[in-house]
């Protein structure tokens, strides 16, 4: 069993996105380890609000069938195919990390975006701060700690009711 870790993101009709994909996501993988949900700026153009959130889970599927099954579902939440790196989303999920695997194909493993926005790394720090970067041999929690980017985030209050619990899985502030 590979573990992984997942940031999902949304800045279109936000709440049910993200919902949406938690559902699917639970489908995928079972179980899921959720971080707070946190709001943010838009980065690389302008637009609304983004939800962000990290999700870890495990999976007897390599690499490959995650990245595909990942982009199925982003597809099945109305991504365009034709979209802009730096666009508005209905659902944005990237693969963060597999395992302790370094990669560049089929999908770049860790995802450079954990050292660089504070929307991947403060949730990831949340669900796995011991566990170690496997280029930079820091925990997520040491990294968080020492991140100095300005970008604001703020916690949001949520709750997702999970298919495999009777009581909802709630992120609140």
């Amino acid at each position: 069993m590979a573990r992984l870790y997942i940031s999902l993101g949304s800045n279109v009709d936000r709440q049910h996105h993200v919902k949406s994909g938690l559902t699917a996501l639970e489908q995928l993988f079972g179980q899921l380890t959720l971080s707070s949900l946190f709001a943010s700026k838009a980065v690389g153009f302008d637009g609304a609000e983004f939800y962000n959130m990290v999700i870890g889970a495990t999976t007897e599927l390599n690499i490959e069938q995650v990245a595909t099954a990942l982009r199925d579902i982003e597809f099945a939440n109305g991504r365009q195919i034709d979209a802009k790196k730096y666009s508005p989303r209905t659902l944005d999920l990237d693969l963060l990390l597999f395992d302790d695997l370094i990669l560049e194909h089929p999908v770049q493993i860790p995802r450079a975006e954990i050292n660089e926005n504070a929307f991947v790394l403060w949730p990831l720090a949340e669900v796995a701060p011991e566990l170690q970067h496997p280029i930079l041999k820091q925990s997520y929690q040491q990294l968080w700690q020492s991140y100095d980017n300005k970008q604001q985030l703020t916690k949001v209050s949520f709750a997702w009711q999970s298919q495999l619990e009777q009581s909802p899985t709630q992120q609140q502030n």
